[in-house]
Formats: C-alpha cells, sequence, structure tokens
C-alpha cells in the first residue's frame, strides 16, 4: 500500500503498530489517515479514539477484515471518515483517499477568494499555485498554510493562528509542526526562485510579503 500510495504521489509514512501509529497521528501533521482495527501493541479502534479525544481532527479511513454492520458503525461511531473491507481493490483505497482530502479542504475553508501577489498566485478554487506561470505542487495542508498567509499580505502571523486556521485548533498540533510545514513550503517556493517572499518573524510567526 505505501509503494503504491507513493506511485499515486502521496507522502506516505508507514507504521508497523498502534502505540508507534497513535504517536505519529497525535502529532497532527498528516491529511489523513489509513488505520487498520487489527493491529499490535493497540487496536485501530483504541488509535482512534485516543486521537479524537486529543482533539486530533485528521480524517481517518479505517480497514477491517470484518464486514460486519456493527464492526463499521463501531469504526464510525469513534470518528472514522471512512471504512473499507478487506479484500479490498487498489484503486478504490485510493478513491476514497481522495475523497477523504477533498472533504478535509472543503472543511480547511479552501473556498476562499484567489491571491495574486505580483508573480505569485494562490488560487483556491483550483488549489493551484503558480510563481511567473510555474506551477508549485503542494500537499492540502501545504496549500491551506500558504493561501493563510498570502490572505493577509504583509502581516505577521502567529503560529497559534495558523494553527487554528489549518489545522482547526490550536491544540490540534504543536508549534513545531507549523515550523515543519513552512519548511516545506518554502523549499518548495525555492524551487521556483520564490523562497524569498515567505519569512520568519523571530519569536512570533511568518509573513508573506508582496513582492
Amino acid at each position: 500500500m505505501a509503494r503504491g500510495l507513493t506511485a499515486e504521489g502521496m507522502e506516505v509514512v508507514a507504521v508497523g503498530d498502534g502505540p508507534a501509529g497513535l504517536a505519529a497521528a497525535l502529532t497532527g501533521s498528516f491529511d489523513a489517515v489509513v488505520l487498520d482495527i487489527i493491529l499490535p501493541g493497540l487496536s485501530g479502534y483504541r488509535v482512534l479514539e485516543q486521537m479524537r479525544a486529543a482533539g486530533v481532527d485528521t480524517p481517518v479511513l479505517m480497514l477491517s477484515a470484518k464486514d460486519g454492520e456493527f464492526d463499521q458503525a463501531d469504526g464510525l461511531d469513534l470518528g472514522a471518515d471512512g471504512y473499507l473491507v478487506k479484500p479490498f481493490a487498489f484503486v478504490v483505497l485510493v478513491a476514497q483517499i481522495r475523497a477523504l482530502l477533498r472533504r478535509r479542504d472543503a472543511a480547511l475553508g479552501r473556498s476562499g477568494q484567489r491571491v495574486r501577489l505580483g508573480p505569485l498566485v494562490v488560487d483556491p478554487v483550483a488549489r493551484s499555485v503558480s510563481w511567473e506561470g510555474s506551477a508549485i505542487e503542494l500537499s492540502p495542508r501545504e496549500f491551506a498554510l500558504l493561501h493563510a498567509l498570502a490572505s493577509r499580505p504583509d502581516t505577521a502571523v502567529a503560529k497559534d493562528e495558523l494553527l487554528r486556521l489549518v489545522w482547526g485548533d490550536e491544540q490540534a498540533a504543536s508549534r513545531n509542526v507549523v515550523e515543519v510545514y513552512v519548511g516545506y513550503v518554502r523549499r518548495k517556493l525555492d524551487s521556483v526562485g520564490a523562497g524569498h517572499v515567505l519569512k520568519t518573524v523571530r519569536g512570533y510567526g511568518y509573513i508573506v510579503e508582496s513582492p
């Protein structure tokens, strides 16, 4: 699955047991989680339950060899966003993940106004970013971060505010996660010579300056 999803252009982090999965999920740094129910150390049900109890609202697609209606209901009641029964076709898995990401995009408020700052264009309808006409490929979370900053040009935005705007809650992820994602976005902007527009306001947050 990890190889296949990577081939589909997704960035994949795979872990082999429940405790490791929970630790990764609690960072809030993922756009979606694919979660098997039967895991060593901690079941998928308990991973999901603890994620939601901690306020992590990352979309979760549960996988199970159980096809009973009560099993599916248990997963959905605990906060799962989708449920796939094994065996399943890989194309169905990809379609389910993309559907989760589309719903997540809508929940993150991606339907805002198109932003044009000189050669930088951020279009939330097409979910596209370009610099001097060159497309910049961003993940959904990276896009949300850049759009949040570009929508407030020349204005410093605090890390806590970015957590609320992009992750949905100041407690949904850590400030370090914001720093990591700013690094991702800056590297991709750098690839087209636009890294200078995204600057750090030391001890506070970040700012996108008008070129």
